[in-house]
């Protein structure tokens, strides 16, 4: 068991990558979505790569708090663990962290949640963003859909890896088609890091504060090889803003590398 959760911890350091909360109504006729469109699927890819280089830019200190959360329901034991922590970043590549409270499997605590505080700080460098992030050197777009409703307009796309690591992942992404922000990601990994793991199902949202779309919540549900399940939720809250430049002209919003 302390095996697979080992191995379950390089599932969830995806949740730190370059995924970037509005949800839509799906219309029934994509051919129809795709019609509606404005723009393009480069159009649309070039939007949200600016977009989020201007904010990343602009966004200097940030405040936060974060609720950790596993289930895990295996053939021989079972295991859950919560933790509370406090964040603070400051650009461009710091973040530290202080645990306010924590409950349950020491384990998990150990070797899941400060695990992943640890693969965050490293996912901030450069070189991690740079091979990591959500841009056009690292995957290939596909505009598959338009959803618009009276508050809020999306373009879908399809993101495929151009290569096949444990750190990228394919499936779909929804873009607001206003700010140029990531605002939802429904994946999986696109290779898979263990011969444990059989499936992960990867889904976050993000939400707009004060300008800026940061995460609100990801899920990961990991199915295990030899019988079990594994279950791991962040929920973001208590954000404040506490230094931000000006943005750049046209750059209003953007969703951010800060999971």
């Amino acid at each position: 068991m302390a095996r697979q959760l080992q191995t379950l911890c390089s599932i969830f350091i995806l949740t730190l990558g370059a995924f970037v909360s509005a949800c839509a109504q799906t219309a029934p006729d994509a051919s129809a979505q795709l019609r509606a469109a404005p723009l393009n699927t480069q159009q649309v890819v070039a939007n949200m790569e600016q977009r989020n280089l201007d904010r990343a830019l602009a966004l200097k200190q940030l405040e936060g708090s974060r609720l950790y959360r596993m289930e895990y329901r295996g053939f021989l034991k079972n295991e859950d663990a919560e933790m509370t922590v406090s964040m603070n970043y400051c650009w461009p590549d710091k973040k530290n962290f202080t645990v306010l409270s924590q409950s349950g499997s020491k384990f998990v605590i150990e070797h899941v949640f400060k695990k992943l505080l640890e693969a965050e700080q490293e996912a901030l460098q450069p070189a991690n963003l740079a091979h990591n992030g959500l841009t056009s050197a690292n995957y290939e777009f596909e505009l598959v859909g338009y959803e618009e409703t009276p508050h809020l307009a999306q373009y879908v796309l399809a993101v495929t890896p151009r290569e096949k690591t444990k750190f990228l992942y394919v499936g779909k992404i929804w873009i607001d088609a206003k700010d140029f922000a990531v605002t939802r990601v429904e994946a999986e990994p696109a290779k898979n890091p263990s011969f444990w793991i059989k499936k992960s199902e990867i889904r976050h949202t993000y939400a707009k504060v004060d300008g800026f779309w940061l995460p609100s919540e990801n899920h990961t549900e990991s199915m295990i090889r030899v019988g079990g399940k594994a279950t791991l939720s962040i929920e973001y809250s208590n954000y404040k803003i506490t230094q931000a430049d000006a943005p750049q002209a046209k750059a209003a919003t953007a969703a951010l590398n800060l999971q």
